[in-house]
């Protein structure tokens, strides 16, 4: 019965995948629950300074800062937020996809890009296609920290306010529902060509001690906060992914025991009537 040992060591070998996907289930289902509250704690705010910058870049202040005016530069930038670790369905190859089609316009608009890698697979994905990686941060582990956001990110957005870049584009993977996320590529900057989001009228701000220093700091709060949403719906899609692909892959199991168990006790049986026959051939030959 050395086929039906064989198949008895890969009915054991799939049972023990089996425990690690259904382990890394449950792990993601009980991690997934705390990064969507983080998300949506984080959405209200970040929608606000989101819906008051879009006013601000049509209220016509007596200083405009460098984020509101558009550069005539021929490199596009781009902050690219992907997962550091994998076995999470498609949901990096949605968004590097997503990425790829806006590099490629980019190149035949006759302009160059820069990327900022925020998690691994990003980072890898841009080495691999050769884009221009001028800052990365990885290894954020399963809660965003702000302070280890802002100092990659940092460096393109430095580069815009000297002109080096005319556009910055900020690409993520947004969180619809526990079965259902999107690759999203949203424009972070200029301001100038952000849509009021409310109302058909700009809001009349009074500025104090200034224009200079209320809009210098509400900018920057601006940048931190959509960059931190965009990581904190990441967490949560991934999570969610997570979950969705151990659970498909430890059903998948499942099948794949039934079949072979199923082709092991055909090969039993199969082993049991031969000997059977043998036996009776012999008695009959005697």
């Amino acid at each position: 019965m050395a086929a039906g040992k064989e198949i008895r060591g890969k009915i054991k070998s799939v049972e023990n995948t089996r425990k690690i996907t259904k382990a890394m289930e449950m792990v993601a289902a009980s991690k997934m629950r705390k990064a969507q509250e983080r998300m949506r704690a984080a959405r209200p705010y970040s929608e606000k300074i989101r819906n008051i910058a879009a006013n601000l870049s049509h209220a016509n202040p007596e200083y405009t800062h460098a984020f509101m005016q558009t550069n005539e530069s021929k490199v596009v930038g781009f902050i690219v937020v992907s997962t550091d670790k994998g076995l999470c369905g498609g949901m990096n190859t949605n968004v590097l996809r997503a990425v790829t089609s806006k590099l490629k316009d980019a190149q035949a608009a006759g302009q160059t890009a820069q990327a900022v890698a925020i998690g691994n697979k990003g980072l890898s994905f841009l080495n691999r296609v050769g884009a221009q990686v001028v800052s990365h941060a990885t290894q954020l582990g399963d809660k965003p920290h702000l302070e280890k956001l802002i100092g990659p990110v940092k460096v393109m957005l430095d580069a815009y306010s000297k002109g080096e870049i005319n556009a910055v584009y900020l690409c993520y993977t947004k969180f619809i529902n526990t079965m259902r996320q999107e690759p999203v590529i949203e424009q972070l900057l200029p301001l100038a060509t952000l849509e009021v989001t409310k109302g058909e009228h700009s809001w009349d701000y009074i500025y104090e001690p200034d224009a200079q220093s209320v809009i210098d700091d509400l900018l920057v709060r601006y940048v931190e906060a959509l960059v931190f949403q965009a990581v904190a719906e990441n967490m949560a899609s991934e999570q969610s992914a997570r979950m969705v692909a151990m659970k498909a892959a430890t059903d998948n199991a499942g099948s794949v025991i039934g079949e072979l168990k199923l082709i092991y006790n055909k090969t039993r049986q199969a082993a049991i009537t031969k000997e059977l026959s043998e036996i009776v051939s012999g008695a009959a030959a005697v």
